[in-house]
């Protein structure tokens, strides 16, 4: 399986500045957090120390798995996405069959994520029904409620 992560301009920079932003100011912090607990006194009963420890090894997971997603970015060229198919960066205006009502959805990496923009990742429940469908196709996304039947009405670029 393939480790690559697709992303646009604006997300890869997101992506640059967000790793940036923990490696410099969440170490600083982090290390403060760090020094404040050693303060305090007898290590190994030192819950506030623990604590700041446990915070400073998620810091450096996420710092590793955004490294990670940079060492492994791929940024797409919007004007080469074929609309003859949902793909990834494809703007895919989707009617949901029960409710009789539109959406307008973005496909993106999971990354750039945002239901509040209409972005939605490729990896989700509805994501993953939609890539791939043509225009007139009914998909058919599995979601924790049951299922939510879509009928694909256009696909552009996004």
């Amino acid at each position: 399986m393939s480790n690559v992560k697709y992303f646009t301009e604006e997300g890869l920079e997101r992506l640059k500045a967000e790793l940036h932003d923990l490696k410099t100011e969440g170490r600083q912090k982090m290390a403060a957090q760090i020094a404040e607990a050693r303060e305090k006194g007898d290590l190994s009963e030192n819950a506030e120390y623990d604590a700041a420890k446990e915070a400073q090894g998620h810091l450096e997971a996420k710092i590793a798995t955004l490294e990670n997603d940079l060492a492994n970015a791929r940024v797409m060229d919007e004007s080469l996405v074929d609309t003859s198919k949902a793909y990834i960066l494809s703007t895919v205006r989707v009617l949901n069959k029960k409710f009789k009502k539109e959406f307008t959805y973005t496909l993106v990496s999971k990354n750039e994520a945002d239901l509040k923009l209409g972005k939605i990742s490729v990896e989700s429940p509805i994501g993953k029904a939609i890539l791939g469908a043509e225009v007139g196709e009914i998909v058919e996304a599995k979601v924790p409620s049951g299922s939510i039947a879509f009928e694909i009405l256009e696909i552009t670029r996004s």
